[in-house]
């Protein structure tokens, strides 16, 4: 749980480099590619990654830029990154601007339960990782190189001369 806004900017940031990073990497061809039947495709997560940043904020009475779509509409991938860009930064101006330290304590209903505010951006993050990971794995699918976001990805080690770990 956050309870220092500067604490969430921070890490908000990061993820946000790193989220950025991945979309960067996806190709148009596999946004839409279903690489097994119980799995989403690139293109759906992609965009409910982006969307989340909109919806789920929204429910604690911040507004975030972004249009009206639930859903992954075929957009490319340049389309997702600028969408993305463009909701994170909102979300980074909505957050400073509205809320105060002392907010982050605040209890907003959020999916039948009650989240603090600082546990709402904590789970914001944690969402978009979790789903930013689930993309890695279709990327590999597909035969897409992952790039490096907490540490070295497999193809990061051989650039190095470094025998990848197992």
């Amino acid at each position: 749980m956050y309870r220092v806004i500067k604490d969430f900017t921070t890490d908000f940031k990061y993820e946000t480099e790193s989220t950025l990073k991945v979309f960067k990497a996806l190709t148009d061809t596999m946004l839409q590619t279903k690489v097994h039947d119980k799995v989403r495709n690139a293109g759906f997560l992609a965009w409910h990654i982006i969307y989340t940043i909109k919806e789920m904020p929204e429910k604690t009475g911040l507004h975030v830029l972004l249009k009206e779509q639930v859903n992954y509409n075929s957009e490319t991938v340049e389309e997702l990154c600028k969408l993305y860009e463009q909701a994170t930064e909102s979300l980074l101006a909505a957050v400073s601007e509205n809320w105060s330290d002392e907010m982050l304590l605040v209890e907003d209903e959020m999916y039948g339960e009650k989240w603090k505010r600082g546990v709402t951006l904590s789970i914001l993050l944690k969402h978009q990782a979790h789903h930013r990971g689930q993309l890695e794995i279709i990327m590999r699918l597909c035969g897409v190189l992952v790039p490096d976001v907490y540490g070295p990805s497999n193809e990061d080690w051989a650039i190095w001369g470094i025998e990848a770990m197992e």
